[in-house]
């Protein structure tokens, strides 16, 4: 009997651009394999493997980077990733929208996030929102790396916009277990990736080694604690922080709270990464310049957009027959100017960071690949361009704005080494 062939393989080389290396941008040629979907080591294939390019891709001098990772991200398209639909394949659709809508932002990769919610809540659409690595297709468009669940065992005084009645402590593990439903929380299918709950609530200093036991990131969040509560949190396997500042204990300066944790030296075992939401929104840009100078290694862009991100300005109904006006990125309530959120992008975030933090194009990029994939143990995997890495891959223009100075813009998008989104040709693989 024959043996199997393998697929030929496809080998494109993207040249003339510059490439995201660390902490710097290189003039270097990226190789990948678009059958594999893998970056290649180019000087492997050119000398060793003898291979020669099916396919050029001449960048014109703009940049190649990695695809950009979202660690918290609400829902996008209109599709709220934490309410429940109809059936299990509207919920899907829905999911499919966002999906492909993020991917033309430059999102390839991200963890879809569950509000606090109720135990039928979770049990209900967490099963849809695992890693897709598995079965995901380049034209199915973001890839999810997992479910983020924020909540529902947070601090009642900072619950932020996530509903009161519906927070709970934990006396146990098995409490955990029974909110989210065993099978997402334990075992190889499961589908959470990272939990955030605040540590001084009920027992949740004492389940946090076992959170970290199934391979679930635990991050501090919507938390009152002291900074001796948060540094018990990181001795207990905490590593991050979910969007640092907001809905937690402000710093003060005979208690730093969970900032303090960024306070210390740079090699300490227990500085987390934590997220930052550079909207212009939800913080003030010299709070982020100042957590970036105290800890710049672990500093992890998100974006925490709402169901109204990448739709256009307007206004549209919300919950509670409220309406939502949408201008931008900010999200008000139809009559007031109070703020209901974000639909900020993850390249308008990376934008923000660069001028407000006073850091280059490499590392506010690095902010949404590489720390990320730090974060999630996808080093060499995601958020980078080394040799054996996903082909994810962004096209960036880096062009001045008569607004708002130099904007990189996302010109293509490659998915696992196919051409999913152009720019300048509409929407390729994405329809």
């Amino acid at each position: 009997m024959p043996g199997k062939t393998e697929p030929a393989s496809h080998v494109i080389k993207f040249t003339n651009c510059r490439t995201l290396k660390g902490d710097t941008l290189l003039e270097q040629d990226v190789w990948i394999d678009a059958t594999s979907g893998k970056i290649l080591r180019d000087q492997e294939a050119f000398y060793g493997r003898h291979l020669s390019p099916d396919e050029v891709v001449d960048l014109g001098g703009r940049i190649l980077a990695p695809g950009l990772i979202d660690c918290q991200l609400n829902g996008a398209q209109g599709f709220d990733f934490s309410v429940p639909q109809a059936s299990k394949a509207a919920y899907d659709e829905g999911l499919r929208r966002v999906n492909k809508g993020l991917a033309r932002t430059g999102v390839t990769s991200y963890l879809p996030t569950v509000v606090s919610s109720t135990a039928a809540v979770y049990q209900q659409v967490l099963p849809s929102l695992g890693p897709t690595a598995a079965t995901h297709r380049p034209e199915d468009g973001a890839e999810s790396l997992g479910a983020h669940v924020e909540g529902p065992f947070l601090c009642p005084a900072r619950n932020g916009i996530h509903k009161q009645e519906v927070l709970r402590s934990a006396a146990s593990p098995a409490d955990l277990a029974a909110c989210y439903g065993p099978e997402n929380f334990y075992g190889p299918a499961k589908t959470i990736k990272l939990l955030t709950a605040a540590p001084e609530v009920g027992n949740m200093l004492q389940a946090i080694p076992h959170i970290v036991a199934q391979d679930i990131i635990y991050s501090v969040g919507h938390s009152d604690a002291t900074y001796e509560q948060a540094l018990a949190a990181t001795q207990q396997g905490a590593t991050m922080v979910t969007h640092l500042f907001n809905a937690m204990r402000p710093f003060y300066h005979r208690n730093p709270g969970v900032f303090g944790l960024l306070g210390h030296q740079s090699d300490h075992p227990r500085r987390p990464f934590y997220g930052i939401i550079a909207d212009g929104i939800h913080l003030h840009p010299t709070s982020i310049r100042i957590a970036y100078n105290a800890h710049p290694d672990g500093l992890v862009l998100v974006t925490d957009a709402m169901k109204l991100c990448g739709l256009p300005d307007g206004v549209y109904d919300w919950t509670n027959g409220e309406r939502i006006v949408k201008t931008g990125a900010r999200l008000t309530l139809e009559g007031s100017d109070k703020i209901a959120g974000s639909s900020a992008t993850l390249i308008e975030c990376v934008n923000n960071f660069r001028r407000w933090a006073g850091a280059s194009t490499a590392q506010a990029l690095n902010a949404a690949t590489a720390v990320p994939a730090r974060l999630l143990g996808l080093q060499g995997v995601k958020g980078c361009l080394d040799s054996g890495a996903d082909a994810d891959l962004l096209v960036l223009s880096d062009e001045d704005d008569p607004y708002s100075g130099r904007t990189l813009t996302v010109n293509q998008v490659w998915k696992r080494g196919a051409k999913i989104y152009d720019a300048g040709k509409d929407v390729v693989g994405l329809e």
